[in-house]
């Protein structure tokens, strides 16, 4: 069982983990990201409805957070490509557990 400095420490780490996630987006670039390295208007694609302005936003995020990497090439028009850091790799275990958690919890009117 925690004590009262383990609970304040790890509901701590769990907000500041969240802060991550926060973004309306978040969660589905990282999902996107998952399966391999994406051009900024693959991205945009992919996702459907998502703003040129809402994407690039969560994309700034995701790379200060350290969990997403930018790679600009020299083209005309210039290329940016993003993938995944070690650190956003290390999430892909957390994102299939709360998959699973949600096949086995969420009710379908919930999905």
């Amino acid at each position: 069982m925690y004590s009262a400095v383990d609970h304040k420490k790890c509901s701590s780490l769990i907000q500041d983990v969240l802060k991550i996630f926060s973004g309306k987006w978040s969660f589905l670039v990282l999902a996107e990201l998952i399966q391999g390295k994406r051009r900024f208007n693959e991205l945009r694609r992919n996702l459907g409805n998502v703003n040129t302005k809402g994407l690039t936003d969560t994309l700034r995020h995701l790379e200060e957070s350290g969990m997403i990497s930018r790679k600009v090439f020299p083209t005309v028009p210039i290329t940016v490509e993003y993938a995944l850091t070690e650190k956003g790799k290390a999430f892909h275990s957390i994102f299939k557990e709360m998959a699973a958690w949600g096949e086995k919890w969420m009710d379908e009117r919930e999905r």
